[in-house]
Order: structure tokens, then C-alpha cells, then sequence
């Protein structure tokens, strides 16, 4: 663990919400089980294999001695969680967590909730994706699909959105996603719909047409979402969704899925669609196989 050691013996008590480090991108051997995330004012540490107490003991010695550096005299806070053989289990090791939890990136600001969960509301991976439709929302007519806890509408209305339609299965997410826009009292721009989205084609027609289209699906969810079989669904309806010269970001976030997959599903699907970039990830997620981190392509209809 001597990277991750290290990783924390060099962190910084930023403004923003982070990954400190990101073991599962393999670039330390042995260590890719690790993940540790700030999320101010509390630092989240994840193993994805149960660890003993020894080891919890040298995460606590290492984070305390960097944390009387960077803040003197202040509590550490800190959470485990440990994610191993379908179980998940988390514990608050040290300190407090605000309540309600309220972090910032990019000048936007979020509730999150990392004591309950897998998913703490803010995917830090999607950081990029966040700033490059903040960048291109402007006048634009935004859909925002598995829209979570809407952090995509958020920075869309923050670049001008015309308006942002969210649609989310769930209506506890999408609770959350307005709590995120009068956070950061945002114009009643946004409209939360929370259906299954491949029974609400008519009423995403009826909004459309959009300048800019977010998907970003799970890979995997029983019951709602397969990236396999129902992705191409999705792709199929783009060319009647988007306006002329209209944006799409396709988001995937499946080890077994290549971009290759992505880029094979718009050619049968959707094939008048100009493939652009692939945006980048942010440095803290590294990984020795791009193919097997997030992958979010940009397209654009002719």
C-alpha cells in the first residue's frame, strides 16, 4: 500500500471535490483494490477487498499526520467503506460528516451523501464531461439522460441552457437533482421526469428538438438498463432528437466495453452521426487500459 501511502502523504485540502487516488486504473501494481476521494470536508477511502485492522491502522496514521499538516488543530474526518463479494459495508472512522454534505467543483455546488451507498451523488470521473457541457450549453435545448442526481442540468443552466429535460428512473435521484439546482439557485429552467425512458419517447419528442443530448446509461442494471442490448435502442432515436449540427456525449463506464463497441453501435444504428473526440478523463483516473476506464464520445449530426 506503499502508493497509496504515498499518494496521501502529498494530497492538498482543496476547494474542490477530487479523487486523491484512483488504484483501479493499475498503474500500482497491487494496490488496485484502492481508491481514495475528497469530498470536503471529509476524505473517503474505498477497498474493493476486505483489509485488516492493521492495515485500516496504517490508512488512519498516514491521513492524520498529513491532515495536522494541511489543517492544524482541525478534526479529520474520514470514512471507510469496504466493497467486497457483493457486499458493501461503511464506517465512519474518525470525525464527523456535515449533515446536510454540500461540496463544490467547478463553481457548482452538490449534495452528496457517502455514508449510505455505492454511489455518493457526484460521479468525480465525469468532471470533464461536466465542463465541456458547461462550454457548450449555451441557448442550447439540453436532454439528460439517467440524469442521476442531475449535476448535468446544473452546469448546463450555469453555461445558459435554454432548458435542461432530466429523466431518471428514480425519484429519489431526481429529488436530490432539484435540491442540486436551488443549491446553486439556478432559473426554473429544468424539468424532472421520473419514467422509464424507453416507454417516454413521445414526451422527449415533444420537448425536442435538442441542441445537446447526455447518456449516460449504468452498464449494467437488472430490470432497466443492459449497455449490450439496450444502448443501441438509445442511439437509434438520436437522429430525430438532436437539432441540425446537434451535440451527443455517449458515456460508458464498462470495463468489458471498448469504444470500439460505442463506435460500432452508432455506425448501425445512428450512422449520419459525425464522431468528433473522445474527451479525456481526469488525470487522477489513469489507467493503463484507456479502453477499460470511462469512455465519453462526442458526436454530432449533420
Amino acid at each position: 500500500m506503499q502508493a497509496l501511502l504515498n499518494a496521501i502523504d502529498q494530497m492538498h485540502n482543496t476547494a474542490d471535490a477530487h479523487r486523491v487516488f484512483h488504484g483501479r486504473g493499475g498503474m500500482y501494481p497491487g494496490e488496485e483494490h484502492w481508491t481514495l476521494d475528497w469530498f470536503a470536508p471529509v476524505w473517503v477511502l474505498t477497498s474493493f477487498k476486505p483489509l485488516n485492522e492493521d492495515e485500516l491502522a496504517q490508512c488512519q496514521n498516514a491521513l492524520q499526520a498529513r491532515w495536522q499538516t494541511l489543517a492544524p488543530g482541525q478534526p479529520l474526518n474520514w470514512v471507510f467503506q469496504c466493497r467486497s463479494a457483493g457486499q458493501t459495508e461503511t464506517r465512519l472512522m474518525s470525525g464527523s460528516v456535515p449533515e446536510p454534505h454540500v461540496v463544490n467543483e467547478q463553481g457548482a455546488r452538490y449534495l452528496v451523501h457517502v455514508m449510505r451507498g455505492q454511489n455518493h451523488g457526484l460521479f468525480l470521473d465525469m468532471a470533464n464531461g461536466r465542463e465541456w457541457l458547461k462550454r457548450h450549453a449555451l441557448h442550447e435545448n439540453v436532454l439528460n439522460l439517467f440524469a442521476y442526481t442531475c449535476a448535468f442540468s446544473v452546469v448546463a443552466l450555469q453555461g445558459g441552457a435554454a432548458q435542461v429535460v432530466n429523466l431518471d428512473m428514480s425519484q429519489a435521484a431526481l429529488a436530490v437533482g432539484q435540491q442540486n439546482h436551488r443549491l446553486n439557485e439556478l432559473p426554473l429552467k429544468a424539468r424532472f421526469l421520473g419514467h422509464d425512458i424507453f416507454k417516454t419517447w413521445g414526451k422527449i419528442n415533444k420537448m425536442g428538438p435538442y441542441g445537446v443530448v447526455v447518456i449516460d446509461p449504468p452498464s449494467y442494471q437488472k430490470g432497466s438498463f443492459i449497455a449490450t442490448k439496450d444502448y443501441v435502442k438509445l442511439i437509434r432515436r438520436l437522429p430525430d432528437l438532436l437539432e441540425p449540427q446537434g451535440h451527443v456525449l455517449l458515456c460508458l463506464n464498462a470495463p468489458e466495453l471498448d469504444t470500439a463497441f460505442l463506435h460500432a453501435q452508432v455506425a448501425e444504428a445512428a450512422p449520419g452521426l459525425r464522431f468528433v473526440e473522445r474527451l479525456a478523463n481526469p488525470a487522477a483516473f489513469a489507467d493503463t487500459d484507456p479502453e477499460k476506464s470511462l469512455k465519453v464520445l462526442h458526436f454530432q449530426s449533420a
